[in-house]
């Protein structure tokens, strides 16, 4: 899926020949997002959940379907939104989504059966990454840790460490049946080590990455590996998603060897993962709805790093603006994983600034 590729150049016009004003847009987003898939989890005060689609195609129950780590996105793309409104000075506005945080990962831990770990080990990383920002959020915006956010980190840094072992060199397992060990759990375990302060288990992750699932070809990050008793099966598959939290985990370690690495993985995702009408390509399917969403804001995170040379930064930049403007008066999804991605693609495209 291309989107509509050409639609707006370069974070270009979102209508009457006029700059798009990103922030005007990622509130837009963010109000269809909860006013079409929000709501409480069966109706219980202080929590928050986000439907698996809209109009869902029945009421909501105690168990309806859901998806663990769109949750997780949604959170993400909740913080950024707190963080939009620090940024412009509007401390009610971050309030109100540092409320809206705290319930959603309520909601989270109550719909998974009242606790935090999961059976995969990716999932649990995108929700530590997120209950992290929240935590910043909170000390930001409210001048004090969150702590649900404190308790879901720790849990779920607690799983991670778990799922390391030797086999394959390293890494960590995508699942708990501990077959097959990806990018999708390791690229987001590594900055989130790097984020709590534990690098070496970071540099681990990156240079395990770097050593078992780099394509030369390609410069950029194949999929997954799966041990049998012929030597590893490589998963040759290239995603969006998978080079943005190993784009932000290569500069959390701050070393010259990982910044060189980030600027060569910005220029072989324009290489590669660019369309025609400049902006990245989008991938197809429901969780594919969140696949570039995922890398826009890791991009975005890159662009403003002094860690990158000025030519990585402003390419990064060029990329988030000109998917966000590919995506300018697209119809509204009907999925919460691909409102969440528009959503977190035009906060992306803000937090860039002018």
């Amino acid at each position: 899926m291309t989107g509509n590729s050409g639609r707006h150049g370069a974070g270009g016009p979102a209508g009457g020949g006029q700059p798009a004003d990103w922030g005007m847009l990622a509130a837009a987003a963010a109000g269809a997002v909860h006013a079409r898939f929000g709501h409480r989890l069966m109706r219980l005060p202080g929590t928050w959940i986000g439907a698996v689609a809209s109009p869902p195609a029945q009421a909501p129950a105690p168990w309806s379907e859901w998806h663990y780590w769109w949750q997780a996105h949604y959170l993400d793309a909740v913080v950024d939104a707190g963080f939009r409104g620090l940024r412009g000075g509007n401390r009610d506005a971050a309030a109100q989504d540092l409320a809206r945080g705290r319930a959603l990962l309520r909601g989270i831990m109550v719909r998974n059966f009242g606790r935090f770990p999961n059976f995969y080990y990716d999932d649990m990383a995108w929700l530590a990454l997120a209950a992290g920002r929240l935590d910043q959020l909170s000390r930001a915006a409210a001048g004090r840790p969150a702590t649900l956010a404190g308790l879901a980190s720790s849990t779920l840094t607690a799983q991670l460490r778990a799922a390391h072992d030797d086999v394959l060199g390293g890494g960590l397992y995508w699942s708990r049946k501990r077959d097959y060990k990806n990018t999708p759990v390791n690229g987001p375990a590594a900055l989130h080590f790097a984020r709590i302060g534990e690098p070496n288990r970071g540099r681990a992750l990156a240079d395990w990455l770097r050593a078992r699932l780099f394509d030369d070809a390609s410069g950029l990050y194949l999929d997954g590996l799966h041990p049998s008793a012929r030597g590893p099966e490589v998963e040759r598959t290239i995603y969006t998603y998978n080079q943005g939290p190993v784009l932000a985990a290569l500069l959390a370690l701050d070393h010259p060897r990982y910044a060189e690495q980030a600027a060569e993985l910005v220029a072989a995702i324009e290489r590669r993962l660019a369309t025609g009408g400049g902006g990245l390509r989008l991938e197809p399917g429901a969780d594919g709805s969140l696949f570039t969403g995922i890398l826009c804001r890791y991009l975005a995170v890159s662009a403003g790093d002094r860690r990158l040379p000025a030519p990585a930064r402003t390419t990064a930049a060029r990329l988030v603006r000109d998917t966000a403007g590919e995506l300018v008066g697209a119809p509204e999804p009907g999925m919460l994983s691909a409102a969440v991605q528009r959503w977190t693609v035009f906060e992306a495209a803000a937090a860039l600034g002018s």
